[in-house]
């Protein structure tokens, strides 16, 4: 114990000497003008440094945040070209079901005056002529409902399912993807029963 303290005894001894000669060298050079000591000059390189540095990363950092908001806006101006997408094709729907509802009435239009044209000939016969007609448009517009129903709901799936797969492409992990494939099989058999 004694050997250790002589030991590291004399190492702060000598410490204690170099201190006080960077002291008297530090006391020396304080009569010095600032500009010219090597401290000043190493702390004004320093600062140049610094400012470069400071300088080259505020350029990185713009040009990170003006990709990601033009990706934003790529997306925001995806999703509203596809929400334009499904309301035209709603109204055009839309149209397509108003004019088979005109068309509809057209017939029956046509149908009434062919029943009062035919009501002087036979009752009976321009009653069953009217019940037949009449089912035949009703079973035309509810051809058409069902039929423009219909390719709403697929144009509106697949709007969707391409919406979701851009989403799903764009955002999901494959840690994520391999959770959702999991439970989808799982979830498998309870749809099929």
């Amino acid at each position: 114990m004694t050997a250790w303290a002589q030991e590291h005894g004399s190492s702060v001894v000598e410490h204690g000497k170099e201190a006080a000669q960077h002291a008297a060298a530090a006391a020396e050079h304080a009569g010095e003008a600032l500009f010219t000591t090597a401290e000043f000059w190493v702390a004004i390189a320093l600062a140049i440094f610094l400012f470069f540095v400071a300088r080259r990363a505020y350029r990185v950092i713009v040009v990170a945040l003006d990709d990601r908001a033009e990706k934003i806006r790529k997306r925001i101006d995806e999703a509203s070209r596809l929400a334009e997408e499904a309301q035209t094709l709603l109204l055009s729907y839309e149209r397509k079901q108003r004019d088979a509802a005109e068309e509809a009435e057209a017939i029956l239009s046509r149908a009434r005056r062919e029943a009062e044209r035919l009501s002087d000939e036979a009752k009976a016969d321009l009653e069953r002529a009217l019940k037949r007609r009449e089912a035949q448009a009703l079973e035309r517009i509810a051809q058409a409902e069902k039929t423009a129903v219909a390719e709403v709901r697929a144009r509106a799936v697949d709007v969707a399912i391409e919406a979701t797969r851009r989403l799903l492409a764009e955002r999901l992990t494959p840690k994520q993807a391999d959770a959702l494939i999991e439970a989808a099989i799982e979830e498998l058999p309870k749809k099929l029963h």
